[in-house]
C-alpha cells in the first residue's frame, strides 16, 4: 500500500510542477500576446475603469472624466473643446488618441512606470496607477484671442515665447468638440462620420499639420540667406534689381503689387517693407540654391522630426531646382510650403537674436499628486543666423509694422515686427489668395520680446485686391501680442 501511496504522490508533486511552469509560460513568456489578442477586453477594461488624467493650462484642468456606469467606466470630458482641440486632440474610447492626449498617453492613462514609486511595481503586480496630468506651456489669454480673431474662418494661429521655445497659442479653426467622438455609443460613430465627411476638415490642425504657400512671409528667409552671405552689404543698400525682373532662362517677367518704380534697384530695408517680389526673386538667384536650401533649414524647413511632442509636418524648401524655380521660391511660391508653426519658428529666431529655441507644448507631467514626473527643458534647436543679421532684420520688421504693410499690427506702447504676405493658390491663382502675417512683440523698454506669431487666413473675406495679411491676418496676430503682452 505504502508504495502505491508513493507513486501517487510523485504523480501528483509531477503534475503540480506541470502546473507551475505552465502558470510561469502563461503569465511571464506569453503575457504580451495575450494582453494585445483583440479578444482579451480585460485591459481595455482596465484601462477605462479609472478616471484619466488631466491636461492643465495655467494650472486649469481642460479636460476632465464622467462615470458612465458602463463596463469601459470612465470616459473622457472636455472644457471649452473647440478652443482647445488642436492641443488636446482627443481620446475616444473607439477612435484612439490623438495630439497631447496621444504623445503622453502613458501619463494620462496611468501606465507609465515613472507613476509608480517603487521600481517595476507595475511590472510585478500588473496593476495601474492613478493617471498623471500634464501641464501645457499655452496662454490661456492669447489661445482666446487667436480662436476670437480668427472667427470661424478657415485658418490657423501658432504663437511662440521666442527666448524659450514655449508655444503660447495653438489653435485651427473651424474646430470641434473631442467630447463628442469620447464614448461608444452610436452618437459617437454618427459624429465621427459627419465630423470626416465636413468639408471644413474641422479634425485637420491646420496649426501643425498643414502646409501652405508662406508667400512674401518667406522673404524674411530669403533676406537673412543675403545677409548672412553678404549678396548686400546692408539693409540700405540698393540691391541692383530690374524691376520687372525677368526670371533667369525664360521670358516670364516678374512684376510687383507695388510700384514697380519703386521696387528697381530698391534697397532691402524699402523691399522688405513693400514687399517687392523682384528685389527678393533677384537676390534668391544671386545668393544661390545651395546657401538658400542651408537657411531655410536652418529655421526647420525640411526636417521631419519636429515634435512638439507630436509630429509637425514638414515644412518644403526645394534642394533640386534651376535658376527661375529658385526666384519664385525665394519669394514664398512654386513649391515651398509651410506650417502656421515653421512660420512663427521664423519670427522667433529673428526675435532672439538669431537662436531659434526648439518649440514645445507640454511644460512638465507629474503624478496625481502633483509631484513631477518629468520637466521640459529649454533647448536651442539652432543659431540660425549671427546675432547681427538678427538686428538688421528686426529693423526691417519693424519698419514694416511702423510704415509698411503692416500697421494693422501695431500696438501703443509696445515695440512690433512683422511681415505680410499673401500667398496665391489654385489652378492658374485662382483661388482666394491665402493671407499671412508674421510677427513678433516686446514692450518698449524690455530687451527681449515675448511672443512670435505666424498668422494664416484661408478664405479672407475681401475684395480680391483687398486680400493680404496685412488686411485679414494683421489683426489677428495683434490680438495675441496685446493677449501675451498683457499677461504680465
Amino acid at each position: 500500500m505504502t508504495k502505491y501511496i508513493r507513486r501517487a504522490s510523485v504523480f501528483c508533486l509531477i503534475l503540480l510542477v506541470a502546473l507551475l511552469l505552465n502558470a510561469a509560460r502563461v503569465q511571464f513568456f506569453q503575457a504580451d500576446s495575450l494582453d494585445d489578442n483583440s479578444a482579451n477586453r480585460r485591459p481595455v477594461i482596465e484601462r477605462y475603469g479609472q478616471p484619466r488624467g488631466n491636461i492643465l493650462v495655467e494650472g486649469d484642468t481642460v479636460t476632465g472624466s464622467k462615470d458612465t456606469g458602463e463596463s469601459l467606466r470612465y470616459e473622457r470630458t472636455y472644457k471649452n473643446g473647440p478652443l482647445y482641440a488642436p492641443v488636446t486632440g482627443y481620446a475616444s474610447q473607439t477612435y484612439g488618441t490623438t495630439f497631447v492626449e496621444s504623445a503622453e498617453d502613458d501619463i494620462l492613462s496611468g501606465t507609465d512606470p515613472m507613476l509608480s514609486t517603487v521600481p517595476f511595481w507595475n511590472e510585478i503586480s500588473r496593476s495601474q496607477n492613478p493617471g498623471g496630468d500634464v501641464r501645457t506651456t499655452i496662454n490661456a489669454r492669447a489661445q482666446q484671442a487667436a480662436y476670437s480673431g480668427l472667427g470661424g474662418k478657415k485658418g490657423a494661429v501658432a504663437a511662440i515665447d521666442p527666448s524659450n521655445g514655449k508655444i503660447l497659442a495653438l489653435v485651427s479653426t473651424p474646430s470641434y468638440d473631442p467630447g463628442r467622438i469620447a464614448g461608444t455609443d452610436s452618437a459617437t460613430v454618427d459624429a465621427w462620420t459627419a465630423l470626416n465627411k465636413s468639408s471644413d476638415q474641422p479634425m485637420l490642425n491646420r496649426a501643425l499639420r498643414q502646409t501652405y504657400p508662406p508667400g512674401s512671409t518667406f522673404k524674411v528667409v530669403t533676406a537673412a540667406a543675403a545677409l548672412e552671405n553678404s549678396v548686400v552689404d546692408g539693409i540700405d543698400e540698393k540691391t541692383d534689381t530690374p524691376s520687372p525682373y525677368t526670371l533667369p532662362g525664360t521670358t516670364t517677367r516678374l512684376t510687383n503689387e507695388s510700384s514697380s518704380a519703386a521696387c528697381k534697384n530698391a534697397t532691402l530695408e524699402y523691399a522688405l517693407r513693400v514687399s517687392c517680389n523682384t528685389v527678393f526673386a533677384n537676390l534668391g538667384v544671386r545668393t544661390g540654391l545651395a546657401d538658400m536650401v542651408r537657411m531655410s533649414e536652418n529655421f526647420g524647413f525640411n526636417d521631419s522630426g519636429i515634435k512638439v511632442p507630436m509630429t509637425a509636418a514638414t515644412s518644403n524648401f526645394d534642394t533640386d531646382m534651376n535658376d527661375a524655380q529658385l526666384a519664385l521660391s525665394s519669394i514664398g511660391q512654386y513649391d515651398t510650403a509651410a506650417t502656421p508653426l515653421q512660420m512663427a519658428m521664423v519670427s522667433a529666431a529673428v526675435a532672439n537674436g538669431g537662436a531659434l529655441m526648439k518649440p514645445h507644448l507640454v511644460d512638465r507631467t507629474t503624478t496625481s499628486d502633483g509631484d513631477t514626473v518629468a520637466e521640459t527643458g529649454d533647448e536651442t534647436y539652432k543659431q540660425v543666423m549671427s546675432p547681427y543679421t538678427a538686428t538688421q532684420l528686426q529693423t526691417m520688421m519693424e519698419d514694416v509694422v511702423s510704415e509698411g504693410t503692416g500697421t494693422g499690427a501695431r500696438i501703443s506702447g509696445a515695440t512690433v515686427g512683422g511681415k505680410t504676405g499673401t500667398a496665391q493658390h489654385g489652378e492658374n491663382n485662382a483661388g482666394t489668395p491665402y493671407a499671412w502675417f508674421i510677427s513678433y512683440a516686446k514692450e518698449k523698454n524690455a530687451s527681449t520680446p515675448k511672443v512670435a506669431v505666424a498668422v494664416v487666413v484661408e478664405d479672407a473675406s475681401a475684395n480680391r485686391d483687398d486680400i493680404s495679411g496685412g488686411g485679414s491676418a494683421a489683426p489677428v496676430a495683434k490680438s495675441v501680442m496685446e493677449a501675451v503682452l498683457g499677461s504680465g
